[in-house]
């Protein structure tokens, strides 16, 4: 596994703090120990962690920014089988997003998650009539062919220390992505995140 490469002389290879849907793209924080991944689980279970998002999705929503506070509930009709959605009686979801670019019926979106259920970005949009292009389960996937997965991890934020800057990283925009954000505004000096 590629974690083993990421030892640097610990006897461990280092593990998730956190995780993303499978093909998502960008940001992972990764501990070195069962201390860090303690209190990078604190962190995360306490809402500390600023993480952003960005998707290409199908259609437009209504406005320039806005908030979606939608419950989401896990549904199985079989074991191996199951997806959110989004229920009343479900779990508290909070998204924030900001229009960024449209073209030809497509938008890109900042996503600020609030909360961190699982498939919550892909759903809420999805259930706000805007999927994320190329989402097999809540999009139009196979309408529209082999395109990857639109959604990915831009930046992460995280005050790992009580009296310094939190942590600050981005990731560069994948090249799956790359040739949908260009068409709606992205410019090539964006593309490239330097960590800060």
């Amino acid at each position: 596994m590629f974690l083993d490469s990421l030892r640097f002389g610990l006897p461990h290879p280092p593990r998730l703090a956190h995780r993303l849907d499978r093909d998502t793209s960008g940001c992972l924080v990764l501990g070195r120990h069962r201390k860090a991944l303690s209190r990078l689980g604190r962190l995360f279970s306490g809402g500390r962690v600023e993480k952003v998002y960005w998707a290409v999705v199908r259609g437009r929503p209504p406005g320039e920014s806005g908030c979606i506070d939608w419950p989401l509930a896990k549904v199985s009709r079989d074991p191996r089988s199951w997806w959110m959605q989004v229920a009343p009686d479900g779990q508290p979801a909070v998204t924030e997003w900001r229009l960024l670019g449209e073209d030809d019926g497509l938008a890109w979106l900042e996503l600020r998650p609030r909360t961190g259920r699982t498939h919550q970005l892909r759903v809420h949009l999805a259930a706000l009539g805007c999927p994320v292009l190329g989402d097999p389960v809540y999009g139009q996937a196979q309408q529209e062919g082999l395109v990857p997965l639109q959604l990915h991890a831009r930046a992460i934020t995280l005050p790992l220390y009580p009296n310094r800057q939190p942590v600050h990283v981005e990731a560069p925009v994948p090249e799956h992505m790359r040739d949908y954000l260009a068409r709606l505004g992205l410019k090539a000096e964006e593309r490239a995140a330097p960590t800060r």
